[in-house]
C-alpha cells in the first residue's frame, strides 16, 4: 500500500464508523457483496457511502434517522472511491441506475425497488431527504 492509500484508510475511518455504528455491516470485497445478496431475504437498506460533503451533512446524518423510524431487515454499505470492487460488485445488482455515490438503494429479496441518486441527496435539506427515505422505507417494508 503506498502512503497516499494509506494516508485516504485513515482519513475515512470515522465515515465508515458513523454507519457501522449506526448498525450497518461494511461490505468491502466482491466475494462479501456476492455472499449477501445470494442470501439476502427480505428489506435491504444499502448506503454507497463516499468521503464527499453530501454524504457526511446529508445522506450519513438522514440514513441514521431513518432507520430510528424504520429497520429494514439488512443494513450494509459500501464505499465508492476506496472498495473500488466491493462497490461495482454492489452497483452490479442494479445496473440500471448510472452509478451514483453517494447513494442509496432499497433492495427486497436482492432486487432493486428503489434507489436514491446523488443528485436527490445534494443540495437538498437533510430534514427533506429523511423523509424522503423514511416514507419509501415505511412502503417497501410494509408490502
Amino acid at each position: 500500500m503506498n502512503a497516499y492509500d494509506e494516508y485516504m484508510k485513515g482519513m475515512v475511518q470515522p465515515m465508515r464508523k458513523e454507519l457501522v455504528n449506526a448498525g450497518f455491516n461494511e461490505l468491502t470485497t466482491p466475494d462479501d457483496v456476492n455472499e449477501f445478496m445470494a442470501t439476502a431475504k427480505g428489506v435491504s437498506l444499502v448506503v454507497i457511502n463516499s468521503v464527499c460533503g453530501c454524504a457526511a451533512g446529508l445522506a450519513r446524518p438522514a440514513v441514521r434517522e431513518s432507520i430510528q423510524e424504520v429497520k429494514p431487515d439488512h443494513l450494509v454499505t459500501v464505499f465508492a472511491g476506496q472498495d473500488r470492487e466491493a462497490t461495482a460488485a454492489m452497483r452490479g445488482f442494479f445496473e440500471e441506475v448510472p452509478p451514483s455515490s453517494p447513494s442509496i438503494a432499497i433492495l427486497k429479496d436482492g432486487q432493486l425497488e428503489y434507489f436514491i441518486p446523488r443528485d436527490q441527496i445534494e443540495g437538498h435539506a437533510v430534514e427533506q431527504i429523511t423523509d424522503h427515505l423514511t416514507g419509501v422505507l415505511k412502503q417497501v417494508c410494509a408490502n
